[in-house]
């Protein structure tokens, strides 16, 4: 393990025919992060620490990459390949929910047994950032993130506008939240990656889609709370959890 996940704590779990390592640390109520593309860099693991400096119990699963590795173009290029040809993300298909997100829910209910509490959050980012909407079909999310969401990759206006979620879940996730369910969304105004999704997202959620959307400082602004951080989005995030979930 590398020096930046000192005293996180090494684990699997397997659900749905899936096993993937995760890396655990803290206590209070439990909070999923799904990384992005490549993987458990340094910085996304910053901000992981952030949120159990804030007392909140974190779980980062490893669904691609070696944690730790920090980023480069050559490392990106490798995994986001891998991503597009596993069958775990449905990376260019329409109105289909990643079959990953079966497992996430699962350990999303595996920690909130665990820990016990009213519920659970998740915050996903990138190529994770619709995962997030598909855990809301269980109603032990009360605190979905979602973070400039890529998935389907946006090759077509169509896709661009998709949230990656089957019509099933899609319902789910509208009444849950006209049931009061909030979702936090952050991206870069000028983030290609992420399509016309809040769009997508402010019809589908109504009110409870709590939108924050970013001047780009630059042409390829993407990763709001790791490596083109904003600082007021991340203190946003940790007042969503804390709101949400200690309150």
């Amino acid at each position: 393990m590398t020096d930046v996940l000192d005293g996180w704590e090494i684990g699997e779990f397997s659900s749905a025919n899936l096993t993937y390592p995760t890396y655990r640390r803290g206590s209070g109520p439990g909070i999923v992060i799904i990384h992005e593309i490549p993987g458990i860099t340094p910085l996304v693991t910053d901000f992981a620490n952030q949120v159990v400096d804030r007392g909140f119990t974190v779980v980062m699963p490893s669904l691609t990459g070696t944690p730790g590795k920090s980023p480069s173009v050559i490392y990106a290029s490798v995994e986001l390949t891998k991503v597009c040809i596993a069958k775990e993300f449905t990376t260019f298909a329409l109105n289909q929910t990643s079959p990953v997100v079966s497992w996430l829910r699962a350990l999303a209910r595996d920690l909130h047994s665990q820990i016990g509490g009213a519920g659970v959050g998740a915050l996903g980012m990138c190529f994770s950032g619709g995962f997030v909407l598909g855990m809301m079909v269980d109603d032990i999310m009360l605190a979905p993130v979602v973070s400039q969401p890529s998935l389907p990759f946006p090759v077509s206006k169509k896709r661009g506008a998709n949230l990656d979620l089957s019509p099933d879940d899609a319902a789910v996730v509208a009444q849950r939240a006209a049931d009061g369910c909030q979702v936090l969304g952050l991206r870069y105004s000028g983030d290609k990656f992420t399509g016309d999704r809040f769009s997508t997202l402010r019809e589908l959620l109504g009110d409870s889609f709590l939108a924050a959307e970013l001047p780009s400082a630059k042409r390829f602004d993407h990763s709001v709370l790791t490596e083109h951080r904003d600082d007021e989005s991340v203190e946003r995030v940790l007042d969503f959890f804390q709101e949400k979930l200690l309150t």
